[in-house]
This record gives structure tokens, sequence and C-alpha cells, in this order.
């Protein structure tokens, strides 16, 4: 018979797999999460359960949730690894090593915009870091789902997180090609958008189509639009759009080039709106760990060299 001391012993082996899947509710995804197969996970599972004697998650073929018993367990679990994870950091920063894993949330919109040369400085200052971007349309719980930090447009964010802009403002605006313009000719004003083919959206968040957010005048307006496509990444809206398909709604920053070089052309400029920006965001308390200081560090030096 196995002693208590020992019974913990294994059962402390046994804590990262159990919290991984409380975390995200998924053996699969917990087991991927820790670079493991899926049945090393259901092992130990299986093993805490038979050392505890009760079942730690209720399964089902579409969902697992945690049982009372597990809930206790993986409450006090988390506390304590927190802090060793917090030790650790504090030990690192006081040897001047940023390293580990660094788990981002952010939309696909920003890794076109914002992401990539602040992972490409990363990678040069701090070589031992592993930066894990995970694309995301869905406004998830960064906190919940175990991110150190998320990426939205401003106004998308919590009042109770710590914002850092990540971009100057930006502008959404129309665009349409050449060549779909001369076959259709150009809208003069919003009311003209609902005779042209507009590339839509579909929010992942909430399933709803995005009506598009215009200015008339002074006021802002909600255009719904109508077109032969609808899309749920604004990158792909720019592809149909240089392919003479309709009439897109994106931000200023995707076309840049596109529109320099002539292969877009703005429609009803007036009608654009201005919006904030791209801003990483984490719970105060996360700025105390290195590696999402040594992030900041990059996030500002990145926005200054933009202007």
């Amino acid at each position: 018979m196995l002693s208590d001391s020992l019974m913990d012993r294994l059962l402390l082996a046994q804590l990262p797999a159990i919290l991984a899947v409380a975390r995200t509710r998924n053996f699969a995804r917990a087991a991927a999460e820790l670079g493991v197969g899926p049945s090393a996970v259901s092992h130990a599972v299986r093993t805490a359960e038979i050392r505890l004697g009760t079942p730690l998650f209720s399964r089902t073929t579409r969902s697992v949730s945690l049982t009372e018993a597990g809930d206790i367990l993986v409450s006090t679990a988390a506390r304590a690894f927190g802090e060793i994870d917090a030790a650790a950091e504090r030990i690192r920063t006081a040897q001047g090593d940023v390293s580990g894993l660094l788990r981002i949330n952010a939309p696909r919109i920003a890794l076109q915009l914002g992401m990539t040369p602040i992972l490409a400085e990363m990678a040069r200052r701090h070589p031992g870091l592993t930066v894990e971007v995970i694309a995301d349309d869905k406004l998830t719980d960064v906190v919940a789902e175990g991110f150190d930090a998320g990426v939205r447009l401003g106004e998308m964010i919590a009042q109770d997180m710590v914002a850092v802009r990540m971009t100057p403002p930006c502008r959404a605006i129309m665009v349409a090609s050449p060549r779909y313009l001369a076959e259709n000719g150009a809208p003069r004003t919003i009311a003209d958008l609902a005779g042209h083919n507009c590339i839509g959206y579909r929010l992942l968040g909430s399933g709803a189509v995005y009506d598009w957010d215009l200015k008339d005048g002074d006021r802002e307006v909600q255009a719904p639009v109508r077109g032969t496509a609808r899309v749920s990444d604004s990158d792909y809206a720019r592809t149909l759009a240089l392919a003479g398909v309709g009439i897109a709604y994106i931000f200023d920053m995707q076309v840049r080039e596109d529109l320099a070089n002539g292969s877009l052309v703005e429609i009803l400029p007036q009608a654009s709106i201005t919006e904030p920006g791209l801003f990483l965001y984490f719970p105060r308390r996360a700025a105390e760990a290195s590696k999402l200081r040594a992030l900041l560090d990059v996030v500002r030096a990145n926005l200054a060299k933009a202007g």
C-alpha cells in the first residue's frame, strides 16, 4: 500500500495535465498545449482520480467540465502553480534571463498589422523565449484560457485590463478595384452602396453579419450591405476586392500599397471612420513577469518607430 507522502508525490506529477484540461475543457487541446499525446493526458487524469477516489471531470461526447472535487483541487493547485511560476520569473529576472513561453491571443488583423515586426525583434533580443501567437477572432477570455496577454482594438478591451497601444489609430475605409468601378461605377453616397456588390463580414464571436460603420456628415451610421461574397477575414476581403469581386470595407493600413500602386481605389473617403488602433492588454498582475515586460519594451519601441 502506498504511503500518503508517496501518493501525494504521484498526484503532484499529474497536476499539469489536470490544470491543462481544466483550462481548455478539452483533452486533445490540453495534450497539444503540453506537447504530449491525448492518451498521456487521459492516463494522468485517471491516475489522479484513482488516487483521490473520486472523479475530477464530468465527460460527455461534447463537453468536459469540473466536478465539485475537481474544482476544489484545480482552484488550489492553480494558485500554488501560479506562485511557483512567479518565483521562477523573479529568479530569471534577477539573472537577466528572459526565457520560457509567452502566449498571446490575437485577432487575424493583428497578425497582418502589428505582430510581425514585434516577433522579429523579440527573436533578436530574447532567443531563449518562445512567443506563441494564437489567431482568434472570437474575443476569447485571455485569463480563463491561460494566455499571458491579448491583442484587440481599443474599444473592445475590458476596463479591468491594462492596455498598451501597439499601432497608431487607423481608418476603416471602402475600396474597390479599377475594373469593378469601370464595370459598375462608383457610389456617390452611402445610400448608393445598396446597389453595389459589397463584400460582407460574418462575426465569429456573435455569428452576426456586420453592418459597416460609416460617417454621414457629423453622424456615425451603420450601413447594412449585401453582395455575392461574405467572409470572416479582412485579408481575404482585400483579395476579393483586388480580383474585382466588389467593394471591401477594410483598414487603410492593410491596403496602403494597393492604394499607392493603383490596384485599389478608395471610395467615399468622406464616409470613413477612425478606429483607435490595436492594443496589447493583460491583467495588471501580469506586468510583473519579465517576459511580458520584455514584450512591452519591444511594443513601445516599435510604436515609436512607426511614428
